[in-house]
């Protein structure tokens, strides 16, 4: 078994906190091409890693706008990628309840869609943990500390994450993205680039009221009923 590389939850929540309500230049924005939560997502457990995997089509990597992985911006492939059982390299971890949850792991919620569309980082998880108090940050809408429960969806799925495998052979030396503008059409966060075979998953903007921004403390928020999971 390959030594694991422990996960830098603080690295990985002070990436959320910053970049929360802002774009980190060195990462193509996409917001108006399907969203940015994933990508979002995969910027802040990069953060708390360190290692990509640069396995053409489903491994987990960005390198620009027109050459990154669908993992890293695609909600269904980024959790097949987490969640996958083969020991290679990158980030890895396990569907898991909300018990198990920590700063810097991850949720994903399915709204009115068949499928899940939205990719919210954990940054704050009460004891015990409630959907009133694990707070979460995203992009697409835009949000910090926002409750779980403030969301309208119809099923969430926990992803705790356990670890990172470490570089296996040779490939790409993993560089800081360089700074883009990017333009319309280079890629969206629910697509697969030019050449990768897995199918295009609808848009993960999600179906909710279209609030711009969620910029309060949790304290300011009554509890919450929770909402059933199915």
């Amino acid at each position: 078994m390959p030594e694991i590389i422990p996960y830098d939850r603080q690295a990985a929540v002070a990436y959320a906190h910053r970049w929360a309500f802002g774009r980190n230049p060195e990462y193509y924005d996409y917001e108006e091409l399907g969203g940015d939560c994933t990508s979002f997502a995969s910027q802040c457990l990069y953060a708390g890693t360190g290692v990509m995997n640069f396995t053409p089509t489903y491994g987990w990597y960005y390198l620009n706008s027109n050459d990154k992985a669908p993992a890293w911006s695609g909600v269904p492939y980024f959790y097949n990628f987490v969640t996958r059982p083969e020991q290679t390299q990158g980030p890895f971890g396990l569907q898991a309840s909300l018990e198990m949850l920590l700063p810097g792991d991850f949720v994903q919620l399915r709204f009115a869609a068949d499928r899940f569309g939205h990719t919210p980082v954990v940054v704050e998880v009460g004891d015990p943990p409630r959907l009133d108090n694990i707070l979460v940050a995203a992009h697409s809408v835009d949000a910090d500390y926002r409750p779980l429960s403030t969301y309208d969806f119809q099923e969430l799925r926990a992803i705790h994450i356990l670890g990172a495998y470490p570089p296996q052979g040779t490939g790409p030396t993993p560089q800081p993205p360089a700074s883009e503008e990017g333009t319309e059409g280079e890629g969206s966060d629910e697509e697969s680039s030019e050449g990768e075979t897995p199918q295009e998953p609808e848009g993960e903007t999600p179906q909710e009221p279209e609030e711009d921004r969620w910029p309060w403390p949790p304290w300011l928020f009554p509890l919450f009923p929770l909402f059933p999971l199915p």
